[in-house]
């Protein structure tokens, strides 16, 4: 662009025929020729029989997992073997200085078993629920030591809300 301002030479009123140039415009230059044919411009391919070769390979597959290994990938979701052996170790280790034998787990086994005496039902709620509330935890977002841990404290909190004269009591309504 040039830096000159543009100075109207001829004002011309809207419907007024313009005027002849002076001199006509340059021819433009004529187009390059093509260097290779265009697909619209080629001819058409000739007839004639079409050959397809299909060759098929056997797919050398693994061997399906045996039951051992599924069982045990199953379980690997949940957490690694030393996890569990550690929240194991962790949850039936004594406590020092509570007494002798008394762990974490039979604790709180020994807690839900207290239940029986407001209900017949109290144990399996503080039992199971938590149990559940890990077990829910561990299957959605992995399995830690601890959770581990929780999971094998809960689960003894189950096996003591379990009482045999429950099944009496729910079949004919006597309690102890």
């Amino acid at each position: 662009m040039s830096a000159d301002p543009i100075t109207p030479t001829a004002i011309i009123p809207p419907g007024a025929p313009l005027p002849a140039q002076s001199t006509p415009p340059p021819a433009p230059p004529p187009p390059p020729p093509p260097s290779t044919p265009n697909w619209w411009t080629l001819p058409p391919p000739t007839p004639g029989p079409i050959q397809v070769h299909v060759t098929l390979h056997p797919a050398t597959l693994p061997p399906p997992p045996t039951r051992w290994e599924r069982l045990a990938a199953w379980l690997r979701r949940f957490g690694q073997p030393w996890q569990a052996a550690a929240a194991l170790v962790l949850a039936v280790t004594p406590i020092p200085g509570v007494g002798v034998g008394y762990s974490i787990a039979t604790t709180w086994a020994y807690v839900v078993e207290m239940g029986h005496d407001i209900g017949p039902w109290q144990p399996y709620a503080l039992g199971c629920l938590p149990f559940a509330l890990v077990a829910t935890r561990i299957l959605r977002r992995g399995g830690t030591v601890y959770r581990l841990f929780l999971l094998v404290v809960t689960g003894f909190g189950v096996w003591g809300a379990i009482d045999p004269f429950d099944l009496i009591t729910l079949l004919t309504g006597v309690t102890r």
